[in-house]
């Protein structure tokens, strides 16, 4: 069996891995800035903690959360890590 903090580990690495996979792109400013953003219907426990990392940003009122650029680059390696074997 896991130990905790490397099943913690896993559920936020899967947690962000499936949110940029159910993710789409809103354009801020016509012809430029572009966003990553989709629903926080994960475990808010594993969203907290990757708001902490920098991955997600997001406010209480909305019903989706942002990834960051940190969080889409984390994203892509998690995607090679998990579903390109």
């Amino acid at each position: 069996m896991m130990e905790g903090t490397k099943l913690e580990q896993v559920i936020e690495e899967l947690t962000l891995l499936l949110l940029y996979l159910t993710s789409w792109e809103e354009e801020l400013v016509p012809g430029a800035l572009r966003v990553h953003r989709t629903w926080k219907n994960h475990r808010f426990e594993a969203l907290d903690a990757l708001v902490e990392k920098g991955y997600l940003d997001t406010t209480h009122r909305a019903k989706s959360v942002r990834i960051t650029a940190d969080g889409l680059a984390k994203a892509l390696q998690l995607q090679k890590k998990y579903l390109e074997r």
